[in-house]
């Protein structure tokens, strides 16, 4: 497959045209993301930064390019080539050609507005102009530009990396046209695989307007409690469903040099009455140390957390914020750090519970202060801080966690003015009074908006209802005759119910019940983890080896009939697909795949190789992309335990077809599935046909011979792979049907070793692999 052809399926952009070609102006961290991620969405970008003295003008843009090949923005790296660097005063005129031009400089409104008078001179009219400005106001940014290129201008505020991160701000100012508005959000949504937030023309937006916020009275209630750093992050972390960076760590990941160039062009733009000014962290003197000695986070010599000392040797250290300087990390000792979650942890009286309770209430309070400001509803800021901080739910759906009403009580009781938006919620029930209702900041409950092209397991099911279940997975009905096979497992794995309702999708397939089937859910981490090692566990405790035989022989048959099946199969497939998911997913006729899917082969880890058909389709796949030695590299994935960094990898490591599709949006994978099944329905398209498969050349060597200084284990399972894959006798080919006996004999072989119990035991009790 040519670089020309990997092109992501694109969900229908609501009548508009694709961007084919764009242009980004300033090659930095942002600039050059997202010209990396616009390359990974199939779209032509030249990459423009100022030029340079020398004899390479475009030094600054081709650096930022390599910086992304460095750091993973690009899927992989042939997409780089979709990305021309160039400079503003050369390259400028490829605006004229451009559908969409992106600035990303730095936040200087002057620069901004010179570098917008020189795009608008050579674009073309209707061309898309864009910022990725992180607060400045659009009626500012337009101010003194023509009434076009004012129609044509929104922001477009991307996040850091811009590859992974899901939220894109989309703000349209007074002026903009709702054509541009409209296709500008359409391919941030559809094109690019955002989740789009719509907001208004004010300062910070949603996202880093509370995000920010939260921030700054997270770091400095914490030194006004007396808090150490470690206490701090550990309250601030895992008992509010917040990353474990908590707010330090955080600072050192982003960078503490942002302070003084980021907070300022916020809080000068809301008016002095805004609570923002009272938590000013650039004049604090902790934040004032460590930058007036760069020490700027995990990218300088250190932050508040330190990884190197000033010899350069190993340390794992924390800023003392008594006396300013490093000690050793500590392990908190704090109970509210053991708090499993926030009801249980604002419970709790000690420092760090009552810090938790302070930095909670000025969110909470912040939140419902500004919500009728920036937004219609309160879910939209909800969605701003789990998809731009990573937060497991956004303020309001941890007060809903707590209670609403009893919130109020201990409002009242502290003594707190109680937020009307509090009161609110807790008279109608929460801020989400059911799934189906969230409060507007007006105070009045209303319907959830939902997103037009996307399709839910949990909607289908309310809507159409379920055709079969069991407590593992579920057939929904997801309309048009098509069914959906949702698992319903942790992390999706395969227990026994799973196979269960692999052998009914199938058995209700052939009867008519439904003309196609998709495999997924609504998961956002995990197609299938793969098969459950509880199931492993518990045949092991009970010594029933025969049921474990009987498990693995089960999950390869269900999987086999499943990709006989006479009527089209579909994975929608999202996360992870490991193991027994992986096997699953490539039993399906077709692939719709999330662009960072990660998929692969971890079953050496417990002792085993792939036996669902896994090693059989691997084999299938290469030997029909034309691969050189199709056995070796199933080998080289099986036995490797590697994962997949994104669904263009996976195509390259042969788990997808070139016929199947990568889909950019990771909550349209489902829809785009659907949308395929039918299509193969349409087409009367059919089970594929059992082929011969070649084995390597026992003369072209032995596919394990790099394996001789590993681990007696390991050679073991290495090996026994390798003779499932390598032929008798020179030309050797086999069925499919026989290859799959050759990877379930291996791995029924495998299962008695004590060694490879171990393995199962360990994975299943530390999530760690045993290198035994």
């Amino acid at each position: 497959m040519t670089i020309a052809d990997r092109q992501p399926r694109i969900p229908p952009l609501n009548g508009f045209e694709p961007v084919r070609r764009a242009v980004v102006l300033g090659a930095g961290t942002m600039g050059a993301g997202i010209a990396a991620h616009l390359a990974n969405c199939g779209i032509e970008v030249s990459l423009l930064d100022r030029a340079v003295d020398g004899d390479d003008r475009s030094a600054l843009a081709k650096a930022g390019i390599a910086r992304q090949l460095a750091s993973g923005g690009f899927m992989v790296p042939e997409f780089a080539e979709r990305v021309t660097p160039g400079t503003v005063d050369d390259d400028l005129a490829a605006c004229a050609d451009a559908d969409w031009v992106i600035e990303a400089v730095f936040e200087d409104p002057a620069v901004k507005h010179a570098l917008y008078a020189r795009v608008d001179a050579v674009r073309r009219p209707g061309t898309l102009v864009s910022s990725n400005t992180s607060g400045i106001p659009v009626r500012e940014l337009v101010a003194g530009h023509s009434a076009a290129f004012a129609q044509d201008f929104t922001i477009t505020h991307f996040f850091n990396p811009p590859r992974t991160m899901e939220l894109l701000e989309v703000v349209a100012g007074a002026a903009t046209g709702a054509a541009a508005h409209a296709r500008v959000a359409a391919a941030c949504d559809r094109q690019l695989g955002k989740v789009v937030l719509e907001c208004r023309d004010t300062p910070g937006f949603i996202a880093n307007r509370l995000g920010s916020h939260w921030m700054a009275v997270a770091a400095l209630e914490a030194f006004r409690a007396g808090l150490d750093v470690e206490t701090a992050d550990a309250v601030m972390s895992r008992p509010l469903g917040i990353p474990r960076t908590g707010v330090f760590g955080l600072f050192d990941l982003v960078g503490i040099n942002l302070v003084p160039l980021l907070w300022p062009v916020l809080t000068d733009a809301l008016p002095a009455t805004d609570a923002c000014h009272d938590y000013d962290i650039g004049s604090e003197p902790v934040f004032t140390h460590l930058l007036a000695n760069g020490l700027t986070g995990r990218l300088g010599p250190g932050g508040f957390y330190r990884r190197r000392n000033a010899a350069g040797e190993k340390v794992d250290e924390v800023l003392d914020i008594d006396v300013l300087d490093y000690r050793p990390r500590l392990e908190p000792s704090d109970p509210a750090v053991a708090a499993k979650d926030l009801a249980s942890l604002l419970a709790i009286d000690s420092p760090g519970g009552r810090y938790a309770w302070t930095v909670f209430a000025q969110v909470l309070d912040y939140a419902c202060a500004i919500a009728a400001e920036v937004a219609e509803d309160i879910e939209p800021i909800d969605d701003a801080m789990r998809l731009g901080y990573a937060w497991a739910r956004g303020p309001f759906g941890l007060a809903d966690e707590v209670g609403a009403a009893r919130l109020v009580e201990r409002y009242t009781a502290a003594g707190r003015a109680v937020p009307l938006l509090l009161t609110r919620a807790a008279e109608v029930g929460g801020f989400y009074p059911d799934p189906g209702s969230v409060l507007g900041t007006d105070g009045t409950p209303r319907y959830r908006t939902r997103v037009a092209g996307v399709v839910t397991v949990a909607e289908a099911e309310r809507k159409n209802g379920v055709i079969k279940a069991n407590a593992s997975a579920a057939l929904v009905d997801l309309g048009d005759g098509v069914a959906c096979l949702a698992l319903r497992t942790k992390m999706n794995t395969c227990d026994r119910g799973v196979i269960d309702m692999v052998e009914e999708a199938t058995r209700l397939g052939r009867s008519g019940r439904f003309r196609a089937l998709v495999i997924g859910s609504d998961h956002p981490r995990a197609f299938s983890a793969g098969a459950d090692l509880g199931t492993f566990v518990s045949l092991l405790d009970a010594d029933d080896l025969d049921g474990l035989r009987s498990f693995a022989r089960r999950g390869q048959r269900a999987f086999e009939e499943l990709r006989r099946a006479p009527f089209p199969v579909v994975a929608a497939a999202r996360g992870f697909a490991l193991g027994g998911g992986n096997e699953l997913m490539l039993a399906a006729h077709h692939i719709v795949a999330h662009a960072e899917l990660k998929a692969g082969f971890p079953e050496r880890t417990v002792g085993l190789i792939p036996c669902w058909g896994g090693v059989t389709q691997t084999l299938a796949r290469a030997t029909a992309a034309g691969d050189r030695d199709p056995a070796a590299s199933a080998f080289a994935l099986a036995a490797s335990c590697e994962v997949t960094t994104s669904a263009w990898q996976a195509a390259d490591w042969h788990l997808l077809r070139d016929t199947d599709e990568v889909v950019a949006s990771a909550r349209r994978v489902l829809a785009e599935a659907k949308a395929a099944a039918l299509e193969l329905l349409t087409a009367g398209a059919t089970a594929p046909e059992p082929v011969m498969l070649p084995l390597r050349d026992p003369a072209a060597g032995a596919l394990d011979a790099d394996w001789a200084e590993a681990s007696e284990t390991d050679r073991r399972i290495v090996g026994r792979l390798a003779a499932v894959l390598t032929a008798s006798r020179q030309g050797e080919t086999v069925t499919e049907a026989e290859l799959l006996d050759r990877e379930i004999d291996a791995a029924l072989d495998l299962l008695p070793q004590p060694s490879s119990q171990a393995r199962v035991r360990h994975l299943r009790a530390t999530n760690r692999p045993l290198a035994n």
